[in-house]
């Protein structure tokens, strides 16, 4: 696969991956690289890594604790106090080795240890593929709250080395479906009818095509002003259900794809009410996501604390509550206002 030059960073692919991260480190004076791994990709990951790289530069691993309830700015302190203990300063690099929660708490780390050092994500995940490696976007939960604390800063380079997608669990390859379905939806029918039509699916070119998409609507929208708010399809109400259930002991915890899934059917169901998306093209989407995802518990009882939840999403301007909606597949509409009474008849579609 051609590597892909964003406005900012390349992004390398595969063996071109580990080429190119040589090349830099050769021509790159660090005086120390510290690769950022949770204890998944430490055990699975990290020595596959290590045998690719080709430096002489003193490498430290700093491990930190897998799954969403690690990404806070407590574990940011952790990671900055054994950066200052390891000698780290503004010459060395990090690389983040892991999925979603170690690509944008890692960023986020280096984007402020001593007003910024340089760093590279290695996304292993195949949400963190397709999502995190495109755009800059680091930060940390707020609480249960997600992605309340962040910078857009990106790195040097990001480098998908596509075989690491061998070592996740069924759930954790779902999750990273539930973005890649988004980008069908909000970007190309083309691209959505790849995983209606087929009964394999080709994951490297899928990805590749995934990233281009978030590429182009990135590079036209760096700070989400407008067009780049699109990428947050489903995930009004999907990051609202993921706290939700977060912060709730008695309910499973979601995987971050699951939960934008139930957003996204909750938002098409939303977009036919306001926006014109047909009603027989919304439950044959239906149909997909759920055959794919299943169907999650969601109880009459849950969905005003859901709804509160809301006021926290970081597209909100002025007291609104914006949605991204769709008018038809490919075609989107920002910041539409929903009332209570429509998010809740969204809900009880879901289960229908």
């Amino acid at each position: 696969m051609k590597s892909i030059q964003t406005e900012t960073y390349p992004i390398h692919f595969n063996s071109n991956s580990y080429t190119a991260l040589n090349t830099h480190l050769k021509q790159t004076n660090y005086s120390l690289i510290f690769i950022l791994v949770d204890e998944n990709t430490h055990n699975l990951c990290l020595t596959k890594f290590l045998q690719q790289v080709e430096t002489t530069c003193t490498i430290e691993i700093i491990e930190i604790e897998s799954g969403e309830e690690h990404k806070t700015i407590e574990t940011c302190v952790g990671v900055w106090n054994v950066l200052s203990e390891l000698g780290a300063d503004r010459k060395s690099l990090i690389i983040n080795l892991g999925g979603g929660v170690v690509t944008d708490l890692g960023g986020f780390v280096a984007s402020t240890f001593k007003r910024g050092i340089n760093y590279i994500n290695v996304p292993t995940s195949l949400l963190a593929m397709v999502d995190a490696s495109v755009g800059g976007k680091t930060g940390v939960d707020l609480g249960h709250l997600k992605n309340q604390i962040g910078v857009i800063n990106s790195g040097e380079m990001v480098l998908i080395d596509t075989s690491f997608l061998e070592t996740l669990p069924e759930n954790q390859m779902r999750s990273g479906l539930a973005e890649m379905l988004k980008h069908g939806l909000i970007y190309s029918r083309d691209y959505w009818n790849k995983f209606t039509t087929t009964e394999t699916l080709n994951y490297d070119d899928l990805i590749y095509e995934s990233v281009i998409i978030k590429n182009s609507i990135v590079t036209q929208d760096p700070l989400e002003e407008n067009l780049r708010k699109t990428l947050n399809y489903g995930h009004t109400l999907g990051h609202a259900i993921e706290s939700y259930f977060l912060s709730h002991p008695e309910k499973e915890a979601l995987l971050h794809g699951e939960a934008v899934a139930i957003g996204m059917i909750l938002a098409n169901y939303i977009s036919t009410e306001l926006t014109g998306l047909s009603k027989v093209e919304n439950d044959e989407i239906k149909t997909v996501i759920k055959t794919i995802f299943g169907e999650v518990t969601v109880l009459p009882s849950d969905y005003d604390a859901i709804i509160e939840l809301l006021k926290y999403d970081k597209k909100n301007e002025h007291g609104n509550i914006n949605f991204v909606l769709l008018e038809d597949m490919g075609k989107t509409k920002i910041n539409c206002l929903v009332s209570n009474d429509v998010i809740v008849k969204a809900f009880e579609y879901y289960k229908a």
